[in-house]
């Protein structure tokens, strides 16, 4: 088995100053039958600037960001069947969850929630996950 890397159409991702993108990851690619997607924070992929805002509007983001991965994929936010959530901020857990049931009303996927201290980018969330393609 080879791994694919999964290619976004139209995404633009933050630049370092040498204009190679500032962090090497692919944002997702495929083993077999299932997609892994890279923590993925609230990017706005059309200019490649972190959204800001409330921990709800950068929820919503990330996950609306993972839904066009995974349609890029060929597979859907209904084929995930794990994520893991990492939040800068465990009070955010409730409102997390608000927007998490916005994109799983029924049968969400298995899902970790972790703190973490801090990220070196202006964002307060980040969620990856594992879908099967």
């Amino acid at each position: 088995m080879k791994k694919e890397v999964i290619k976004i159409p139209g995404l633009k991702t933050p630049l370092g100053e040498d204009g190679k993108p500032l962090v090497p990851i692919s944002m997702a690619t495929r083993a077999g039958d299932f997609i892994f997607v890279s923590g993925i924070p609230p990017l706005d992929y059309n200019t490649g600037e972190l959204v800001q805002g409330d921990i709800l509007v950068q929820t919503r983001k990330s996950l609306e960001n993972i839904r066009t991965i995974l349609e890029a994929a060929g597979s859907s936010l209904d084929n995930i069947v794990k994520t893991t959530v990492y939040a800068a901020n465990a009070g955010y857990y409730h409102q997390i969850n608000g927007a998490y049931r916005e994109f799983f009303a029924e049968e969400p996927p298995a899902r970790t929630f972790v703190t973490v201290g801090a990220w070196p980018m202006p964002f307060d969330i980040e969620i990856e996950c594992v879908a099967i393609g």
